[in-house]
């Protein structure tokens, strides 16, 4: 063991750790530096981060501290950066490099990177200009990837792969790998293809290194191969990936003819923007981030605020019919947000449990009613014992039985729709086409408030006056 190997062994693991961590420290130190104009410090202290840290320091700052650092940075600035940016800066960082960095950059990138790359800009002129910087090859190549439908198989995939005829052998693979000299940075698989150039099986690299040489690649494929059309959807090949552990499968065009691959690494990061846009839906803000001016987010936001406020309206129209019977009794005024809040709160349970199921396709129509029905009675058993609760509550609260009573009977109601609805509305939002993270949330406020104030009122004029 070398002197240096020995003292990175003596130190705390959380002292190695630190060296890759974007702590304000380290922020403020390059800040310093973009504020002197001192490159050579700046590169100092960039040439550590991952590429992932250095596009979360971009995102951090402000647009003017933005500006500045990548100027200073200059020609350092690397492709896996501008593959890490988030999309609403994006433009703004292509904006401010110069061709030449801007060319070097995208030619570091695959395939499917550049595709990326060139589906999130927006700014007029700069998808072009990333082309223009790509060689006669990859621009070919990235241009027939944009032909394909948005959030297709077809963007996803990236070009760069290796096959090898069906016949081979162990050996005349390993022969032809150590010799050739365009393979990707990371592979995962030999495909192998028939005369047609169409795919017929997986060998993965574990298998060619471990088996002799004179071993028929076809004898040691992979079981559970599959491929994946050019125009299938993207969100249908991470489920996929997702649910068979597949690390890599072919793309195939309309002959079945083998045109590119998609990895595990694309998979997941569509999965995940999956997972985050259902997050961000169900609260009402879309696909913002913490880099999106203020007029943008007003702009996301005030749409689902004001369906809030027409659902306000229309629960407070309900109120309003009972208004002879609050000004009776005062207790009801007091009692009646715990009923709505208590149903909400029950709805938004069912709905978040509904939506993620749906999004990973385990709420389908063989279980849909059993899944209602589970809910109904989590809700009902729910009801009952915060009906005790609450029961007890007014009894002792405002000394009326009978007022228990009533706010009892509401909460049980309540929870029950607020278990119904919390599934039974995205499963039906689903089912018309409508995504039921963006719009569920509302509807199943709505349900919940109007049952709520309705029931608890409805029975106190019914029952007390």
């Amino acid at each position: 063991m070398t002197d240096d190997e020995t003292q990175l062994e003596d130190r705390p693991e959380a002292d190695v750790e630190d060296e890759y961590v974007l702590d304000r420290g380290t922020v403020s130190a390059i800040l310093e530096a973009v504020e002197s104009h001192d490159a050579a410090r700046l590169t100092e202290l960039m040439e550590p981060l991952h590429a992932a840290d250095i596009a979360d320091l971009l995102e951090q700052i402000g647009s003017d501290e933005r500006a500045a650092l990548v100027r200073l940075y200059g020609r350092e600035f690397d492709g896996d950066i501008l593959s890490e940016i988030d999309e609403s800066i994006r433009d703004e960082i292509v904006a401010l490099l110069t061709p030449e960095v801007l060319g070097e950059a995208v030619r570091e990138l695959e395939t499917d990177d550049v595709v990326d790359l060139i589906e999130g800009l927006e700014q007029p002129g700069q998808q072009e200009a990333v082309l223009d910087a790509l060689h006669d090859a990859d621009r070919v190549a990235v241009e027939k990837a944009l032909s394909y439908p948005e959030y297709s198989a077809g963007r996803l995939m990236q070009r760069e792969l290796v096959m090898g005829p069906e016949h081979w052998t162990v050996g005349e693979a390993i022969d032809y790998l150590r010799g050739a000299e365009d393979l990707p940075d990371q592979f995962y698989h030999l495909i192998l293809v028939n005369p047609r150039m169409q795919p017929v099986a997986n060998v993965t690299l574990g298998r060619i290194l471990s088996s002799k040489r004179d071993v028929k690649l076809k004898d040691i494929v992979e079981e559970g191969f599959r491929t994946f059309h050019v125009e299938e959807e993207e969100a249908d090949v991470a489920y996929a990936f997702n649910q068979y552990h597949l690390i890599s499968a072919p793309v195939v065009d309309e002959d079945d003819r083998l045109v590119g691959v998609i990895t595990i690494d694309d998979a997941m990061t569509v999965l995940d923007e999956e997972h985050e846009e259902d997050i961000l839906r169900l609260a009402g803000v879309g696909d913002g981030s913490l880099s999106d001016r203020v007029v943008e987010t007003v702009r996301r936001r005030l749409p689902w605020l004001f369906v809030n406020l027409l659902t306000a309206i229309l629960a407070s129209l309900v109120i309003a019919q009972f208004e002879g019977a609050i000004s009776q009794l005062v207790a009801l005024a007091v009692l009646m947000p715990i009923v709505a809040s208590m149903g909400g709160n029950a709805g938004t349970q069912s709905l978040t449990v509904a939506v993620r199921a749906i999004a990973t396709r385990d709420l389908t129509g063989s279980n849909v009613w059993r899944v209602i029905r589970r809910e109904v009675l989590v809700g009902l058993a729910n009801g009952l014992i915060f009906a005790v609760v609450m029961g007890a509550v007014g009894m002792l609260w405002f000394g009326a039985p009978m007022l228990g009573l009533v706010i009892a009977v509401a909460m049980v109601v309540n929870l029950v729709i607020a278990g119904l609805a919390g599934i039974g509305i995205p499963v039906l939002l689903d089912r018309i086409g409508v995504d039921p993270a963006l719009a569920s949330g509302a509807f199943v406020t709505t349900v919940t408030d109007v049952v709520g104030f309705f029931a608890f009122l409805g029975l106190a004029a019914w029952v007390l006056l």
